[in-house]
């Protein structure tokens, strides 16, 4: 599969970042095999020894699905975009250079809402965008997304809907976090949530929530390592 390649600025922070991301995964493939060999894992809520191990963790969204998100909100021509769980930002770096390169053609604004709850993560994130280039198209919330998310506007238009969502989270705020944005999803909005066959059962509300035909969404998982749901809004 060819690579999509942002600018020079970007890239040197990505490959910093993916480094790093993959200079962990023996680590993190150790504790979970060892936690599942004590019979101590529960996937759908992870106690505070886990919340400890991965408050430092470096989570990444694959580089093959943070290119697609790139292209998808390209072609959506978003404007208002929210990440659900940033991390170190790696992802929103994808979001974000979409957004400004969509401003680029077009002109107006533009803006990518994130949201972190570890204050470490949040300040790292901060940094990388700075180094990237990117901090006037990020708008790094942190704290708990159930409060952060009551009102997606920003300095940017109060008016705009929101055109994308990404959601990378911990699979039981992911119905919180699809009831808060669904309001504010424009016709034709699409939400892609990473890992949902890998994470299919933690992920059991959000579905109910996405497959209710009430709520105007149509869904389909691609075959994606780990499956990525492909969500629109259609009415």
């Amino acid at each position: 599969m060819s690579q999509l390649k942002l600018d020079a600025q970007i890239e040197g922070v990505l490959e910093r970042l993916y480094a790093q991301h993959t200079g962990q995964n023996a680590e993190l493939i150790a504790y979970f095999s060892a936690r599942m060999a004590e019979g101590t894992l529960d996937w759908n809520s992870f106690d505070q020894r886990t919340h400890q191990f991965l408050s430092d963790k470096l989570v990444a969204l694959e580089r093959d699905k943070a290119e697609f998100c790139y292209q998808l909100c390209r072609a959506l021509r978003a404007r208002r975009v929210v990440e659900i769980g940033t991390s170190f930002g790696v992802s929103t770096l994808f979001l974000a250079a979409a957004v400004r390169d969509n401003v680029r053609a077009d002109g107006g604004t533009g803006l990518v809402i994130g949201t972190e709850y570890e204050a470490a993560k949040a300040q790292a994130a901060r940094a990388n965008f700075a180094e990237a280039g990117l901090t006037e198209f990020i708008e790094l919330r942190e704290g708990d997304l159930r409060e952060t998310l009551k009102d997606v506007g920003g300095p940017v238009d109060f008016v705009l809907p929101v055109d994308f969502v990404l959601m990378d989270i911990w699979t039981p705020m992911a119905r919180p976090a699809m009831e808060l944005l669904a309001p504010h999803l424009r016709v034709g909005a699409a939400v892609i949530c990473d890992n949902t066959i890998q994470a299919r059962a933690g992920y059991s509300d959000y579905f109910e929530f996405v497959h209710n035909p009430a709520n105007g969404f149509r869904t389909m998982t691609l075959p994606f390592e780990g499956g990525l749901e492909f969500t629109v809004r259609v009415g």
